[in-house]
């Protein structure tokens, strides 16, 4: 056990208060990282089961400055405990993203009776965490931005049309049956662009694959003069690294010519690029869907028979909800402010509406 710093030679009541706080935060710290790791494989696993240790240590420090177990001990923070409950039962980027906002904010800088270990502890706990929310991110990143920028033009154009067309008089009916149609529209054109954006990545990609036109001939060409080497430069190989490569594979198809039995495939860079890509259908189904359930929630007030004034109220309130929420979210997991996130989402969302609002007053007229 490392030695505290120099500190005052009787700690005083509030001194133990604070041990025992952190001694509680430590635990309950450790307990995060353990349902973490339970739902984690490999090193991911690992390094989470490192770091619910690395706060074992911590626990282990206050417990002996207190001189064993206290008799009551105060429960963790909020904070805290949010993220053991959705550690045990979801184990997702966000749990990640939230701890790591909690381990940037250490209480040990100011903390006479913290080693220097604990501190520098701390500081690398948020460097780790941060790393393992960043291999979530990217995992998430082209899903999450998909889901996003649906749902939020959904809401967006919708809004932007409702209040537009109830701005110039129109009655309830037809900003209801144009809320529908631009939900319906909209939500086609999304499922429809990205079907063929998705469908047109994975022909170019298609073009450029490596195919066995060339697999046959392996074992006839020379081992020190042959173009081999010029397949493995033009996928971005060294030119060193290329020729010893191609040497490596002739001498193979020489070896293996008697014993083949199908054609000697060329080796080829791992990895997928057709399922980063994705398939078209489901993402174009995804799409009208996020796009559909975002454009419905201006529709709502509507749909249930209000109108007027109390109808674009509702529906502001209902979108600017959903805004907050989903800035929000975007906040959360890139470790920004959530709050701060969620007024910027709120106010694009809300200046835009704006405009079509605006020019509908401007217009006001009904359709005769």
């Amino acid at each position: 056990m490392s030695t505290p710093d120099p500190a005052p030679a009787a700690p005083t009541a509030a001194d133990r208060r604070r041990w025992t706080r952190y001694l509680v935060e430590e635990r309950a710290e450790a307990h995060v990282y353990q349902q973490l790791a339970q739902r984690r494989e490999g090193e991911e696993r690992e390094i989470l089961l490192e770091l619910a240790a690395a706060e074992g240590r911590h626990e282990a420090h206050w417990l002996e400055l207190l001189g064993g177990e206290p008799a009551r001990l105060p429960r963790p923070g909020l904070r805290t405990r949010l993220l053991g409950w959705m550690a045990g039962r979801f184990g997702s980027i966000f749990v990640l993203a939230l701890a790591q906002s909690a381990e940037a904010r250490s209480p040990y800088d100011s903390e006479v009776y913290a080693t220097p270990a604990m501190r520098a502890d701390e500081k690398v706990h948020f460097e780790v965490v941060r790393g393992l929310a960043a291999r979530g991110r990217r995992r998430l990143s082209g899903s999450f931005r998909a889901a996003v920028f649906g749902a939020n033009d959904g809401l967006v154009s919708n809004l932007a049309l409702v209040l537009g067309i109830g701005a110039t008089g129109a009655s309830s009916g037809f900003v209801l049956f144009s809320g529908f149609a631009g939900l319906l529209a909209g939500a086609l054109s999304m499922g429809a662009g990205e079907f063929v954006s998705v469908r047109s990545q994975r022909e170019l990609l298609e073009a450029t694959q490596e195919n066995g036109h060339g697999d046959a001939a392996a074992s006839d060409l020379d081992l020190d003069e042959n173009e081999l080497a010029l397949v493995y430069r033009a996928r971005g190989m060294e030119a060193d690294e290329s020729l010893a490569r191609a040497r490596r594979v002739v001498s193979a198809a020489k070896a293996g010519r008697a014993q083949r039995t199908g054609p000697l495939r060329l080796p080829v860079d791992e990895g997928d690029d057709h399922e980063i890509v994705g398939n078209a259908w489901p993402a174009a189904i995804s799409s009208f869907l996020l796009f559909a359930s975002g454009a419905i929630v201006p529709v709502l007030p509507w749909i249930f028979g209000m109108q007027g004034i109390p109808a674009v109220l509702v529906a502001l309130a209902l979108v600017g909800t959903a805004l907050l929420s989903t800035g929000a979210t975007v906040g959360v997991l890139s470790g920004g402010p959530p709050l701060r996130r969620g007024l910027r989402q709120l106010a694009i969302g809300f200046g835009a509406a704006a405009v079509t609002y605006v020019l509908g007053l401007l217009f006001h007229v009904s359709p005769g």
